[in-house]
């Protein structure tokens, strides 16, 4: 299996650690969603996420306030 690299997915000095959480929380909206529509999901949804921040379905946005 393939997997991106994490210097791939990340652009702009964006921080792993809002990465992991992004893709957790991207994560967990799969799987309630196949839940609450019954459905069986055919690959775990860590991997699905990965592959939608890693084909720009969808974006790491950080605030700037947070940052140290």
């Amino acid at each position: 299996m393939l997997r991106p690299a994490v210097v791939e997915i990340l652009k702009n000095n964006e921080s792993y650690y809002s990465l992991v959480i992004a893709v957790a929380k991207r994560a967990r909206e799969i799987t309630d969603t196949a839940f609450e529509n019954k459905e069986i999901l055919d690959e775990k949804p860590v991997k699905t996420a990965v592959e939608q921040f890693n084909s720009g379905e969808y974006k790491l946005i950080e605030d700037p306030s947070l940052k140290s």
